[in-house]
């Protein structure tokens, strides 16, 4: 069994995610775009047709995400939430689109989305109706999968409304076999654990080889505080969710609202960061067609995408808390580690944060190059066990850095020093 330490390289070395769905797919976390924090149930094209659920308005997304560089950033899903389907199934029992706000069907939308070169992801629920009270997939897993794959669906997003908890794993696995049978290749991400943690501890081993993405907790809303819940859940349950996590198979904690209405660009840059370190997908939840360029820079931050989209799949941890500052790690392909400082005093101005107080810092023994990336780009150098570099981080601010050691022994050091830590030490400081 894996003992507890600060750096999750010993997860790594030592404890290897369960086996993961074998469809190919999620082999880096999803990255895109899905309507429902932003758009909801919006389905009144009458009194607002540029923001209702429609075809328009994903043709509209997949067209700025071609023209304003999102797919060159690596977004490439254009994903519908609920409130999609008629309330009526077809005479042969398969769902269909609503005709008055897809009137082209989605395997229309489905052709054109792809004509842009991106995938289109579409909504369903494991239980009788999905959450907004539209027909769920309860009794038409087969049914359903295949109409999915008749219509060139690339992604599943499926939730848990309207079900029995007790019989939702059975559900979730039974639909990712549908999937599977069709022969098409479509991401399947569930929300299974989510609807399975108010009754008992999930199966994650199960999960992982069912799912490419589930999700745990509550969905984000346009707040800090619901951000924070989400970031103080998945570090509280760390120990259970993080070793599961992985090429393959991802823990989801909901989307990106940066760009919307309400939080800070200080905090905007943190959930920026903490998704990148906690590997999860990158789904915005905004309007791209009307996004501030503060917003879009920040999303299509190459040097943060590529601590999300790191080769080596592994998700970071909280390593250190104290002061009211948070330290999150994740170590990185080609021996280097990501470091996100998170200033959770709400309260005053900016606060110093000596560097060598970051856990992971011990890998600059004997020495390592540090990239500031937020909340400005800056090269700080080589670097040594005794630097005394401040770094200011604003109120619900966060400094993200990557960290190169120049060792070329560092892993097996690494290994023997940390894996002597105790559970204890765990967040304590090191300044």
């Amino acid at each position: 069994m894996c003992r507890a330490v600060l750096l999750l390289v010993v997860f790594s070395l030592s404890c290897p995610a369960a086996e993961a769905l074998d469809n190919g797919l999620a082999l880096t976390p999803t990255m895109g775009w899905l309507h429902w924090e932003r758009f909801m149930c919006n389905i009144n094209c009458d009194k607002d047709p540029d923001n209702c659920i429609s075809e328009k308005l994903y043709m509209q997304m997949a067209d700025v995400m071609v023209k304003e560089g999102w797919k060159d950033a690596g977004y490439e899903y254009v994903c519908i939430d609920d409130c999609w389907p008629s309330h009526d199934r077809d005479a042969k029992g398969r769902l269909q689109a609503d005709p008055r706000r897809f009137p082209g069907g989605i395997k229309k939308l489905a052709d054109y989305v792809h004509s842009k070169g991106l995938k289109l992801g579409i909504y369903g629920d494991v239980g009788k109706n999905t959450c907004a009270g539209y027909p769920g997939s309860l009794g038409y897993y087969e049914v359903d999968a295949q109409t999915f794959a008749d219509w060139g669906v690339d992604l599943l997003k499926f939730d848990g409304c309207y079900m029995n908890w007790t019989l939702l794993g059975e559900g979730y696995v039974n639909m990712s076999k549908a999937l599977n049978k069709t022969g098409k290749s479509i991401l399947y991400s569930c929300e299974w654990p989510l609807y399975e943690w108010p009754y008992q501890k999930p199966n994650y081993t199960a999960i992982r080889e069912t799912c490419n993405h589930w999700r745990n907790y509550a969905d984000v809303y346009d707040s800090w505080s619901s951000v924070k819940s989400i970031s103080d859940w998945t570090a509280s349950h760390q120990d259970i969710i993080v070793p599961v996590a992985g090429p393959g198979g991802w823990n989801d904690p909901d989307m990106l609202v940066i760009g919307n209405f309400g939080l800070s660009h200080d905090q905007q840059e943190s959930q920026m960061a903490l998704w990148a370190i906690m590997a999860a997908p990158l789904l915005m939840s905004n309007d791209l067609r009307n996004i501030c360029p503060r917003s879009k820079k920040l999303l299509q931050n190459k040097l943060i995408i590529d601590i999300s989209q790191d080769s080596l799949g592994k998700q970071g941890s909280l390593t250190g808390k104290f002061d009211s500052f948070e330290i999150w790690e994740r170590p990185l392909s080609e021996k280097r580690l990501a470091a996100a400082v998170l200033n959770k005093q709400e309260i005053g101005g900016p606060r110093g944060f000596v560097i060598r107080a970051i856990p992971g810092w011990k890998m600059c023994d004997p020495k390592c190059n540090v990239t500031q990336i937020l909340p400005e780009y800056k090269e700080m150098g080589v670097q040594t066990p005794k630097s005394n570099i401040v770094l200011s981080v604003n109120p619900s601010g966060t400094a993200l850095l990557t960290i190169t050691p120049l060792s070329s022994d560092f892993t097996e050091m690494y290994k023997l020093r940390w894996e002597d830590l105790s559970v204890k030490q765990k967040h304590a400081t090191i300044l």
